[in-house]
């Protein structure tokens, strides 16, 4: 029987490739799966893509740490992350500090880490690319 699995898929409308290197350097992403729009083995429709998004990813699954994420360019050139956040727990607060300079290189901090009633460690911040995180301290 299969098993049930929800995983974010990130649209980065031309930016995925960046955002891939950016994870990787920054949270020690692994790219387990990576196709360009040029290799599909179903060409597009001719007008469905942008000019020049054939080099672009189509499609991509990646980890960090244990969690399974798929991310694309899409087929528009521009990306709107609104209503979520990505939940990210580490072990401690050194690795907490760490992980949101991070993160917040380029982006912007929502509310810096400090101590809550449910974390030792807990902040929000949204990425170069618009997608809010919030960094945790596991209890």
């Amino acid at each position: 029987m299969q098993k049930t699995i929800v995983q974010p898929y990130l649209f980065f409308g031309g930016r995925c490739e960046e955002a891939l290197e950016f994870y990787r350097k920054a949270l020690g992403a692994q790219v387990d799966f990576l196709m360009r729009f040029k290799e599909s083995p179903e060409p597009m429709p001719p007008d469905r893509l942008p000019v020049g998004y054939e080099n672009k990813i189509m499609h991509s699954s990646f980890k960090i740490g244990e969690t399974a994420l798929m991310a694309s360019d899409g087929c528009e050139p521009d990306s709107k992350f609104a209503g979520f956040s990505l939940s990210i727990s580490v072990a401690n607060e050194a690795e907490a500090a760490r992980v949101f300079a991070a993160l917040g290189e380029g982006g912007q901090v929502h509310m810096p880490l400090a101590k809550t009633f449910w974390s030792p460690c807990f902040g929000i911040l949204a990425d170069r690319f618009g997608i809010s995180w919030m960094v945790s301290v596991g209890a």
